[in-house]
């Protein structure tokens, strides 16, 4: 144990200390914060392009009112369609409206007409057919003698409060399930992050050791399987420290600057219909029901499962990625094929993760929670959901059973590999150092 701690020891220290990796966890929240700054300023830009648009109403659809935006100004001047294209050639107007009259009120599809040099832009194009359709619809109202209040009063809009079966059971709101839809995606793609980034690192940490045979040397102090399992614990303590860090580091910079800076969600690509619409006190109502949300989940239960999931994944894909690391030089190349299939259950769990937070309690969400190469990645965006105990506890004894598996073949592997120099491994080698005596 001595000797595994002092393995540990050096490999958190060597890493920690040094200077890319001091830069990287304090400039990647500063990065980041300056991402959502300019983000927030991109899409709060407006444009500084202003135009003013004749318009020739044939129907009297308007009655020649029409409301004007920031950089869009209408007119209606009393003149014919060759005498404003004339006034759009000499720069008294941008463009030119045209709108027909309608051939029956019962008509679903009318198209105006739009004259300028070059065509109108997506924002243009957007606040002209919003503000047509509503005066147009107002205008079918008026000429059927039909109760606008009345017509309003036929849009209704929908939403489903779920309520417990139980009065002992839990009261759930509309909100329950996008929240728990992001907390999963959160925590499914720090998993899926850690177990690749890191992953990687104990395998690059191996094949630098092995290329510059400062292992031999260690190899003469301590057995191999110690000093992989030192390697894989030091490297996942780094991993740690660095999301510890950024746990505090991104919310206390990223939060402020979105305040300050944060895009107006009304004013993304001219959107003026009743969804870009939000009122202050219903967006008051649905933060406050969204940290109520927040507080009501079992975070006992989820904290201590994602820390479980946490190591065992990290574990389980670094114990591969350190035995690949053995078995291959300082040549990357050689071992694509001998890394590919640890990655490729990664990116698949990736997947399902994500299409789970749609139907967690389907079957591929249910059987992917338990599979161990999926369940570091698909689980913890199920724990949101509050999934059966039965599964949790089955996923978590067949994970650790694995990663015991996976460490100590990993195990077999690295203490034939990491002295092995000049060969090129392959899958049927791998299996007979699996099975190769000390």
């Amino acid at each position: 144990m001595q000797k595994l701690w002092l393995i540990i020891r050096r490999e958190y220290l060597t890493r920690v200390r040094k200077k890319s990796f001091i830069l990287g966890t304090l400039l990647t929240p500063i990065l980041l914060g300056v991402f959502f700054m300019v983000v927030g300023l991109i899409f709060s830009y407006e444009g500084d392009e202003s135009k003013t648009i004749a318009i020739i109403d044939e129907g009297n659809i308007l009655e020649k009112k029409i409301s004007d935006t920031k950089n869009l100004y209408f007119q209606f001047p009393n003149k014919d369609l060759q005498t404003l294209k004339t006034a759009v050639e000499n720069g008294e107007f941008d463009g030119i409206l045209v709108i027909p009259k309608l051939s029956d009120l019962y008509v679903k599809d009318q198209t105006v007409y739009y004259y300028s040099h070059k065509p109108p832009s997506v924002e243009i194009e957007s606040v002209i057919e919003k503000r047509i359709e509503r005066s147009i619809r107002d205008y079918k109202i008026a000429s059927l003698a039909l109760d606008k209040t009345e017509i309003d009063a036929l849009n209704t809009n929908v939403s489903i409060d779920p309520e417990p079966l139980k009065d002992t059971d839990t009261n759930a709101s509309k909100m329950t399930s996008a929240i728990g839809a992001m907390l999963g995606m959160f925590m499914g793609l720090i998993m899926y992050t850690v177990m690749f980034v890191y992953g990687m690192m104990v395998m690059r940490s191996v094949m630098e050791e092995k290329t510059t045979r400062i292992v031999e040397v260690m190899i003469s102090s301590v057995k191999p399987f110690q000093l992989m399992l030192g390697k894989i614990i030091g490297v996942g303590a780094v991993g740690l420290t660095q999301i510890l860090i950024w746990a505090i580091l991104i919310p206390a910079i990223t939060i402020p600057i979105n305040m300050i800076f944060g895009f107006n969600t009304t004013d993304m690509g001219g959107m003026e219909g009743a969804a870009a619409q939000v009122d202050p006190d219903d967006m008051q109502a649905m933060v406050s029901m969204a940290i109520t949300e927040l507080e009501n989940m079992n975070w006992w239960l989820i904290l201590p499962l994602f820390v479980i999931y946490f190591l065992g994944g990290y574990f389980l894909y670094s114990s591969m990625f350190a035995a690949v690391g053995s078995a291959i030089g300082d040549d990357m190349g050689e071992g694509q094929s001998l890394t590919l299939p640890i990655t490729i259950p990664v990116v698949l769990a990736l997947y399902i993760m994500i299409a789970s937070l749609e139907s967690p309690d389907s079957s591929l969400a249910v059987w992917s929670s338990i599979f161990p190469l999926f369940s570091p990645v698909v689980m913890p965006a199920r724990l949101a959901f509050d999934p059966p105990m039965w599964q949790i506890l089955l996923s978590v004894a067949v994970l650790i059973g694995t990663v015991i598996l996976f460490v100590w073949l990993a195990g077999r592997i690295y203490r034939v590999g990491i002295l092995l120099y000049g060969k090129k491994a392959s899958f049927p080698e791998l299996v007979k150092w699996i099975f190769r005596r000390a």
